[in-house]
């Protein structure tokens, strides 16, 4: 029991050290502070984010101090050297050991920007109304993943096919290491069927970029220079009630030397697109300095992003059914079950492969 004891503490101290917990619970105890002052109500906006920032954080640290108090109990009561006790700590030492593999899955989360909350966004490629259609076929996918995973969808922008589909849809999702689950799906996803659209009901090849980003918050110390930025307003046809097309509420963002482009119209008014178009664009530029390695933001490069060019998964109806994923390989003949939004397979086959 000692040494079963002794390999739960030691990567119980390891995983402790990788996760950065001390330091999330320094912080915790700094917003609890925060929280507990009735003034943080003078600013609504503030007082939610720090209160979703704690929240984030209990979620993340519970558990395991949870199994910190269990790990120093036991400790003591194997101290006390009773026999009567034995089966009772055999028990739960092997219930902590059991916890602590379950919780070691934290540990593929340990990347700059994994525990942040994600920005997902969905095109559809050259193909027409094929290619719109396999774009809200994705949609419903990661909407119905999202679900299942208990992470909290909010639609940001939405542009519908003239015909049936989607030319693109912006999703900002909230949850526990949400865009350390969701970076594996950033890229280009091609599916091939027999096509609904045509009347000899002809094999077609679509395709779709899904681009996942980490949505850095207004107050992120991650600067961008003003006069990198060009910022154009036109008419939103989003919702807003009566002010929609009559007032320029929605607003285009475009970093000049990177030539990157954010438009946000589904907010209520211009403010705060244009604050959701910053945070969506930050986390873009945050992806392509991950892409390009880049020392900062002010040293990315202007069309070096892999986005179009990286087909990343497969899936296939037809004359077989198979999705692979062209990076890990792995594969699922059940194509419906993954379009319902079974993808944690393919997403802990990519965790595994970058560890």
């Amino acid at each position: 029991m000692q040494k079963q004891l002794e390999q739960i503490t030691q990567d119980l101290n390891s995983a402790w050290q990788k996760l950065h917990l001390d330091e999330k619970l320094t912080r915790i105890a700094e917003l609890e502070k925060e929280v507990a002052d009735p003034s943080i109500w003078i600013n609504p906006e503030h007082a939610k984010q720090v209160h979703e920032e704690l929240s984030a954080l209990d979620n993340e640290t519970h558990d395991w101090k949870v199994l910190k108090m269990q790990v120093e109990d036991i400790t003591e009561l194997i101290e006390l050297d009773e026999k009567d006790l034995e089966e009772e700590i055999s028990t739960q030492l092997q219930s902590m050991s059991e916890t602590l593999e379950k919780l070691k899955k934290s540990l593929k989360f340990t990347g700059k920007y994994d525990h942040f909350n994600a920005v997902l966004r969905i095109t559809s490629g050259a193909g027409g109304v094929e290619a719109m259609d396999w774009a809200s076929m994705l949609e419903r996918m990661y909407l119905r993943f999202c679900e299942k995973q208990n992470f909290k969808t909010t639609l940001l922008d939405r542009v519908t096919g003239e015909e049936a589909g989607i030319k693109t849809a912006v999703y900002e999702i909230k949850g526990t290491n949400t865009y350390g689950m969701l970076k594996s799906e950033h890229g280009v996803h091609r599916l091939v069927r027999l096509s609904p659209f045509n009347a000899d009901n002809l094999r077609q090849t679509s395709f779709a970029l899904v681009e996942v980003l980490p949505l850095i918050e207004a107050n992120n110390d991650i600067e961008i220079d003003e006069k990198d930025l060009r910022i154009d307003t036109y008419h939103s046809s989003g919702h807003g009630g009566q002010g929609v097309n009559t007032t320029n509420s929605a607003v285009r963002i475009t970093h000049i030397p990177t030539n990157t482009v954010v438009a946000i119209q589904n907010e209520r008014s211009q403010q705060q697109n244009r604050e959701k178009a910053m945070e969506i664009l930050k986390g873009k530029l945050v992806s392509l300095q991950l892409e390009q390695q880049a020392e900062s933001i002010n040293k990315l490069r202007a069309g070096e992003s892999a986005s179009w060019g990286q087909q990343i998964r497969n899936y296939v109806m037809q004359p077989y059914k198979l999705v692979k994923d062209t990076r890990t390989k792995f594969e699922d003949t059940n194509v419906d079950k993954i379009l319902d939004g079974n993808l944690l397979p393919f997403i802990e086959s990519y965790l595994e492969n970058l560890h």
